[in-house]
């Protein structure tokens, strides 16, 4: 902090330590590359700090909630994976089965926004598929797939 006062007045004189509250001052120790200073000393000061927000209210909180429940995601199907040669690929024509790891009894993967979320079964709901939710995935899991 640079002096501010003049020659021979206290920094009380030119009240520039007038609009703090407290102030402390200590000696300083000298440093240890330069020769020590003259009487020289740290000015501490006290501030003040603005006072902190209230929480959210619930209202606002549940707003905030609206504006994320408003949107979409995409969620996909897994039935199952596979790898099949290039040679394979070009060869599939109408009526080609390609066959997948998964059995035909286990569950079928739902994923959302490119995260497993959930299992389930294929269910057949007036000529449109559904999925019925059989397990969730841990919360734990899915905290974990979130790195990947």
């Amino acid at each position: 902090m640079a002096d501010e006062t003049q020659e021979g007045a206290t920094p009380e004189d030119s009240g520039v330590l007038a609009e703090v509250p407290e102030v402390v001052a200590a000696p300083v120790a000298p440093a240890a590359s330069g020769p020590p200073a003259a009487d020289a000393t740290v000015t501490a000061e006290s501030t003040a700090f603005p006072p902190l927000e209230a929480a959210p209210v619930p209202a606002e909180r549940d707003r905030k909630m609206d504006l994320l429940l408003d949107l979409t995601l995409p969620v996909a199907i897994e039935l199952g994976r596979t790898n099949l040669q290039i040679r394979d690929i070009l060869d599939l024509r109408r009526g080609s089965v390609v066959e997948f790891e998964k059995l035909a009894s286990e569950p079928v993967d739902v994923i959302v926004n490119g995260k497993k979320m959930a299992e389930g079964e294929v269910v057949v709901i007036e000529k449109h598929f559904g999925i019925r939710i059989t397990n969730l995935i841990e919360t734990s899991e899915r905290v974990k797939s979130l790195g990947k």
